[in-house]
């Protein structure tokens, strides 16, 4: 059970993704909103017998500007019944940094599953010409080179963004987040879908009552994770995970359904705040 309930970097960043600006009147109006977001996580479906139910709750925090770069917080702690009392309860804690040229980032991921001993990423990747140099502290010191066509997550957001407001319906990237070992790279394939007007009616949640929100527009997307190495490998594969939502043009996102192959969970905001941003100067 490698991937339950993972929720890596990229994940998130894409789950409740938001960049600050300088301060809350101007993020109102420009691309991206700094803010906290609370999800509430349930089951869906389970489509084997491994699952009988499951719950949890995702915390994440994201600050910063373009000259300070920009720093996530991000909390899951989740719980699962596969039966005849066998729970697993695990706490996935993570904290990175990014510039806004998608040069540098940093990161700091900490797993604990029940009782065992937390798993611990540390590290650091810089981009230099064609390649990116990797440096992990743990969970044991080693250093590697990737592709410089890799994209970190706040990067990985903005491309989206970008190409739904193209008009674009496909976008493919691969994705370094820190995640897993601090050695594993995602390929990603997003799809977009048509743009859903602001004034159009939905299901509410805080993000929807926000004065922030309510003038933006959203797409439906989604994400899937493959495993870069296993598809280079064997071609095309099963995606390891996939999550779709609703994604408004400042980046926060709403109404998550996180795709783990054997279940489905889902994601309802139950608490949205906008949060104030240092001016970039």
């Amino acid at each position: 059970m490698v991937h339950l309930f993972r929720t890596s970097l990229g994940v998130m960043a894409l789950a409740a993704a938001s960049v600050g600006l300088g301060g809350v009147a101007e993020a109102a109006n420009g691309p991206f909103l700094a803010h906290q977001a609370l999800y509430d996580l349930r089951l869906v479906k389970s489509r084997t017998n491994s699952v009988n139910s499951a719950r949890g709750r995702i915390l994440y925090n994201f600050t910063g500007n373009a000259c300070e770069g920009y720093t996530s917080e991000f909390r899951q702690v989740s719980e699962l019944d596969s039966g005849e009392g066998k729970v697993t309860l695990s706490d996935l804690r993570s904290n990175s940094w990014e510039d806004a040229a998608g040069k540098s980032y940093r990161f700091k991921i900490e797993t604990r599953m029940n009782e065992a001993d937390a798993g611990r990423v540390d590290g650091s990747a810089e981009r230099d010409g064609d390649h990116i140099n990797v440096k992990l502290k743990l969970p044991a010191p080693k250093t590697f080179t990737l592709d410089g066509k890799i994209v970190f997550p706040t990067e990985q957001i903005q491309r989206i963004i970008a190409a739904a407001r193209e008009g674009k319906s496909l976008l493919e990237l691969s994705v370094y987040d820190g995640s897993d070992d601090g050695q594993k790279v995602y390929n990603t394939l997003t799809v977009i879908g048509q743009p859903i007007p602001a004034d159009r009616a939905t299901s509410s949640d805080p993000s929807t009552a926000d004065e922030h929100m309510k003038s933006l527009k959203r797409w439906p997307v989604t994400v899937s994770y493959f495993d870069r190495d296993a598809q280079q490998k064997e071609g095309e594969q099963t995606p390891v995970y996939a999550m779709a939502f609703e994604l408004y043009e400042n980046g926060v996102s709403r109404q998550l359904v996180l795709d783990y192959n054997d279940f489905v969970i889902s994601g309802a905001m139950g608490k949205f705040d906008v949060k104030d941003s240092k001016p970039c100067n």
